[in-house]
């Protein structure tokens, strides 16, 4: 079967998003989202809805542990009923900052965010894992339209932040990170998340090298720049005509990879939204010819108390581009799991 790709773009808002799932799954009859990417993902109980499959969908917001037929690129071991995680209450772990207190004795971390409550709520969640995990927490937010970013910057600099997290964009960050360059404010690791992890850094960051070198990112996926690992090299190849690369392109590859094994496990019956859905059901453990960390549906009952998570961590170093610290399967912690509201 030819496979056609529908694109739209929702520009970011819940009405766009609303039009783009009409016109997909109404109008353009697709078999499948893949690779979603929504800022507010408002036509997400439409989608569940219609039993059309999301696959391997990016989750800004709560939508991935919420709905039925939605398929997150991280798993998700939420009941997916309709209420979001357990009685409203999405779940996280701290492995990221046992990490950082194991191998680098980090003790006091910094967290900044907007004013704008996704990214209010994802540092509500850094901040209880960094508590939870012994550091002493410095909280920083910032109006979303008219940040403040060196106010942020010598504040960090005086309360001697080891770490500092954010809940921001890459454009953000950057600003952040000129700001902590000019007022002096040193610290072990600016530590970033997937969205921020791109082979653009040099240039993004261009006016703060020594912010910059020291950039690092966490996700759970493999790093886009260890070509020594054949999945990374197709990923790669397929790319080349790209200007950059970036953690959420390889992400978006393996979500593709995703949606052609299940298509595949249809073939002799029909490539149905069904059969694709009860593929997607059933692939516990996969992991794109190992560019993911085994996802799971679990669908638990209860929320989990700990879990043993794996991460991918990668630091920038000019001249060198990102560089895997360890390898993302064995760099591993059983760390409990706190509750947040989304």
């Amino acid at each position: 079967r030819r496979v056609e790709v529908r694109e739209c773009d929702d520009g970011g808002s819940g009405v766009g998003n609303n039009e783009c799932v009409h016109e997909l799954i109404d109008e353009d009859d697709v078999v499948a989202l893949v690779a979603t990417t929504a800022l507010d993902y408002a036509g997400a109980s439409r989608v569940s809805r219609a039993r059309v499959p999301d696959i391997g969908g990016q989750p800004i917001g709560a939508a991935y542990d919420t709905y039925p037929h939605l398929y997150g690129i991280y798993g998700s071991l939420a009941p997916r009923d309709g209420t979001t995680g357990w009685d409203g209450k999405q779940y996280g772990g701290t492995e990221v900052y046992r990490y950082f207190k194991r191998e680098h004795g980090a003790r006091t971390a910094a967290v900044v965010s907007y004013n704008q409550p996704a990214s209010a709520a994802y540092a509500r969640l850094v901040e209880r894992g960094l508590k939870a995990e012994g550091y002493k927490v410095v909280t920083e937010q910032v109006d979303f339209a008219l940040p403040n970013f060196r106010a942020v910057a010598a504040d960090l600099k005086e309360q001697g932040a080891d770490l500092v997290f954010d809940a921001i964009d890459t454009h953000g960050n950057a600003r952040l990170c000129e700001a902590m360059d000019d007022v002096g404010a040193e610290v072990t690791a600016k530590v970033t998340n997937v969205q921020n992890w791109t082979s653009t850094v040099a240039e993004d960051y261009k006016d703060s090298p020594r912010c910059r070198n020291a950039l690092w990112a966490t996700g759970s996926s493999r790093n886009h720049e260890d070509t020594d690992q054949e999945a990374v090299r197709e990923f790669r190849d397929a790319t080349k005509g790209l200007k950059a690369h970036s953690q959420w392109q390889l992400e978006g590859w393996a979500a593709a990879m995703w949606f052609t094994d299940a298509a595949k496990s249809c073939a002799a019956e029909g490539i149905t939204r069904a059969c694709v859905d009860d593929f997607m059901n059933h692939s516990q453990g996969y992991t794109a010819d190992g560019l993911l960390i085994p996802v799971r549906f679990e669908r638990s009952a209860e929320p989990p108390k700990s879990r043993r998570t794996c991460l991918s961590v990668a630091r920038w170093e000019d001249g060198r581009g990102w560089v895997s610290q360890g390898d993302m399967n064995t760099t591993c912690f059983a760390v409990p799991q706190l509750s947040y509201q989304p």
